[in-house]
């Protein structure tokens, strides 16, 4: 079998949640089938990382799709011709965008969520318009959709009138770098970023779902309710709309605790996480939410939202917040501060959570998927 793959998010030191997913899943697929040959479509120079086995054939097509005016020319008409060219038995496309005219093959999208659906404007206008003309299209031309949970399945059914049965979940899992680390490495990560204070940690992307300002008012009221020394560290790169978060951070009477790293290297983030006392991710909309599998496997505990997919992917292994409360996260900081025996509680929970979530059950969810599309 010959697939042709869209992997124009296999960005060098750029990938985050779907670019991690595409990595993860595509080396796990890739070298457990060395009998099938992988068409790479990249939209700029590629690294040789990801060209995972002798099986891929990486091909660079114009332009470069960083832009709904430029995803139109890559995936209607730049791609059409390198697949003929091909002629592959599929084509798959784990960033859920397709191409409208590439109907002689089947294709599958992986379409992680419809946040943007829900939730219009959190996304700037001429991407919203983008999503809410194409990706309906794209699922229904798609033979099969892959998703990374039940609630985004559920989601994606519902709204788009799609049979549930066409659609397969392959959850995230964790880098194999997380694992926890000693106290020792611990208190030099303090030392490095907090001045030796103890702390909460965010990872994601600076974008309104990612409800970062809230985040933000929440950690102003523990502090001012607990008069604790503890900071916040904000691990991820801007996205976009995010003058509410840069507005309430300049109006913060806590600045000084507040600490944004930027983009980490996952070595650099396995020890950053692994040093917190407790992730937070209060986000408005996930339709997973990495960051949660991650802290477990980094024996970290976890306090996230009551909606969306994150109470799926939590488990027990989590405290549950309304993430349009602040009060809410602001008790759930206080609570798991000063109960040791809660963290420890939610740590050995984690362990037991966690063996849910690995990339090479994910792949295998993904490989079944492209057969059944190949054969049905």
């Amino acid at each position: 079998m010959k697939i042709a793959i869209n992997t124009r998010l296999l960005l060098p030191n750029k990938l985050d949640g779907i670019g991690w997913f595409t990595y993860h899943t595509l080396k796990e697929i890739v070298n457990n089938n060395p009998q099938h040959q992988f068409v790479f479509f990249f939209d700029r120079k590629y690294n040789d990382k990801f060209i995972f086995n002798s099986n891929v054939i990486p091909e660079v097509i114009f332009p470069p799709a960083r832009h709904p005016v430029l995803y139109y020319i890559w995936l209607e008409h730049s791609i059409v011709e390198v697949i003929r060219r091909h002629k592959p038995d599929l084509f798959y496309s784990p960033d859920g965008f397709l191409s409208l005219r590439i109907t002689e093959i089947p294709s599958i999208a992986a379409i992680h969520d419809i946040g943007f659906h829900h939730y219009p404007k959190d996304v700037p206008f001429i991407h919203r318009k983008y999503y809410q003309y194409y990706i309906p299209r794209f699922a229904r031309l798609a033979k099969r959709i892959i998703t990374v949970s039940e609630y985004s399945k559920q989601d994606i059914a519902k709204e788009y009138n799609i049979t549930p049965d066409n659609i397969d979940v392959a959850c995230n899992g964790a880098n194999e770098i997380f694992e926890p680390i000693s106290e020792d490495e611990k208190s030099k990560v303090k030392i490095e970023f907090t001045d030796n204070c103890e702390y909460f940690i965010f990872i994601g992307i600076l974008s309104p779902r990612k409800n970062v300002a809230l985040l933000l008012k929440a950690f102003s009221e523990f502090k001012k309710a607990t008069g604790s020394k503890k900071k916040l560290v904000i691990v991820g790169v801007k996205m976009f709309l995010t003058k509410d978060v840069e507005k309430t951070y300049d109006n913060s009477s806590y600045k000084s605790d507040i600490i944004f790293t930027g983009r980490l290297t996952p070595e650099k983030l396995k020890y950053v996480l692994g040093a917190a006392t407790c992730l937070l991710l209060v986000s408005r909309f996930e339709g997973f939410g990495i960051p949660i599998v991650e802290a477990m496997y980094e024996d970290v505990p976890v306090i996230t939202s009551n909606v969306t997919s994150m109470p799926e992917i939590a488990g027990n292994a989590a405290i549950l917040v309304d993430p349009f409360s602040i009060d809410s996260v602001k008790d759930a900081m206080i609570k798991i501060d000063n109960d040791p025996l809660l963290r420890k509680q939610l740590i050995e929970k984690g362990r037991i959570r966690r063996q849910a979530f690995t990339w090479d059950k994910s792949a295998e969810v993904i490989w079944r998927s492209f057969e059944k599309a190949v054969n049905e």
